[in-house]
């Protein structure tokens, strides 16, 4: 269903299904972007990234960018759009503490950050969010206040993606300046998303580290230090949830599955999808 929504408080809420078509954009306000159904690719800069039901991107205020989709089924996306004001006033009350929040008469808000703009996955209480706001959207309802509590829920649950996802990550890595982790760990999510968005491809560790800025045995301890995979355990793990996806959404027989998220055995793929799922991918689909 395709509508856009601005509420009074100026955050704004957008769901739009297409199957072809490139549009380049500017991001005026800081927005969490969503698909549920098909893929969606972004052109930021030289990096491109694709997000599917299973993650989502965001982008900070200011960002130009590209959208591009062509699917053979419908790409149905749903973005979320916070006005400044209503971001900030949650960075506030969830950086400082009470005494703080009670005397905030005394201060300017003030734009604390800029959140790390890289695919994050989607699961959780903020998977939970986004559908229930969607599904509530779509009949029609219009009720600002539930709106805005959902929105604020949204927030708040990023925060918590936000600080598994870049400053958990950060701290496992074995090195003792601050800049020289956050700096590695900006590395390590460029190989991330080239493995979000390319894992249904042949991909070798040389293009890996090449496109992480990073020497393969670089990015071999480190991507094992901050994500407890090696990148080959990622991309299989990866492949897997994406197999779900298709198994749970789609008619594709198996074999056909095998080979659109880039596994070349299907036995190997049965048994790997049994060994982490506990079930196989054909009692998957019978009862997902």
């Amino acid at each position: 269903m395709d509508y856009s929504k601005t509420l009074r408080n100026n955050n704004k809420i957008y769901s739009r299904t297409s199957s072809q078509g490139q549009n380049l954009q500017y991001s005026s306000d800081f927005s969490l972007r969503f698909v549920f159904a098909g893929n969606e690719r972004y052109d930021i800069g030289r990096r491109n990234l694709s997000i599917y039901p299973d993650s989502f991107l965001i982008l900070n205020r200011g960002t130009q960018f590209s959208t591009d989709t062509d699917s053979d089924i419908p790409v149905q996306s749903f973005s979320i759009h916070f006005d400044e004001q209503f971001l900030n006033d949650l960075k506030d009350s969830w950086s400082f503490s009470g005494s703080h929040l009670l005397g905030r008469s005394a201060f300017k808000t003030k734009h604390l950050f800029e959140f790390d703009e890289t695919i994050y996955p989607l699961s959780g209480d903020l998977m939970y969010n986004v559908y229930h706001l969607k599904q509530y959207l779509d009949s029609g309802l219009e009720d600002e206040l539930l709106i805005n509590e959902y929105l604020h829920h949204c927030l708040v649950n990023y925060f918590n993606i936000y600080d598994e996802e870049i400053i958990n990550k950060a701290d496992r890595l074995h090195f003792l300046n601050q800049n020289t982790k956050m700096e590695i760990l900006r590395r390590l999510n460029l190989a991330k998303e080239y493995l979000y968005s390319n894992y249904n491809q042949n991909i070798s560790l040389e293009d890996l580290a090449e496109h992480s800025c990073l020497s393969v045995n670089h990015l071999l301890r480190t991507f094992k230090q901050a994500f407890n995979l090696t990148p080959h355990q990622f991309l299989i793990q990866l492949r897997l949830r994406r197999a779900q996806l298709l198994l749970r959404n789609t008619s594709y027989p198996i074999n056909e599955v095998v080979n659109l998220i880039g596994f070349e055995c299907p036995s190997s793929f049965i048994r790997l999808f049994k060994n982490h799922y506990k079930i196989t991918p054909l009692k998957y689909r019978q009862i997902a």
